[in-house]
């Protein structure tokens, strides 16, 4: 594959506002993904493997064995509470517009066909059922928000 057609991919990629592209043609293959914010990192903190790694990153010598570091306890969960997760990675959005009121708010009362907010996924606009029945006890993530799959959105006690 020439440079100008990968300069053309590249190009669609960023007017189509295209992540990831993959394309195939008989024996040459070209795979091709934008940064992301969530691909953020730190230059120089994963070694190559076979690397050798700097002075500095190798674990001092010592007589004494090694401590085992010590956990937070897990955060105390109440039993009559039901999570409902996000199916789908995107963009949460609490109301149907912009300027209209939210589906949900805490102490809002909930059927299993509730719908409680929009998830956007490539430039799609997908409904969130409940699929619990309860009462919203608290709302887990912001308008607007990027989300990923399983994510928990809200809390809800059983009814």
């Amino acid at each position: 594959m020439d440079l100008e057609k990968i300069k053309e991919l590249v190009q669609l990629m960023v007017e189509n506002d295209l992540v990831e592209i993959a394309l195939r043609d008989g024996t040459e293959e070209v795979n091709l993904k934008r940064p992301t914010a969530s691909d953020a990192v730190v230059a120089g903190a994963c070694p190559l493997p076979g690397m050798p790694l700097p002075a500095a990153a190798l674990p001092a010598e010592t007589g004494a064995p090694p401590r085992e570091v010590e956990q937070a306890p897990p955060p105390a969960v109440d039993e009559g509470l039901q999570t409902i997760r996000s199916p789908m990675v995107g963009t949460f959005y609490a109301s149907s517009a912009p300027d209209a009121a939210p589906y949900v708010t805490v102490g809002s009362v909930v059927t299993a066909d509730s719908v409680v907010c929009i998830v956007e996924a490539m430039k799609v606009f997908n409904e969130i059922k409940a699929e619990v029945a309860g009462t919203i006890e608290k709302i887990l993530v912001t308008n607007e928000a990027p989300i990923e799959y399983g994510q928990e959105l809200f809390l809800v006690r059983s009814a």
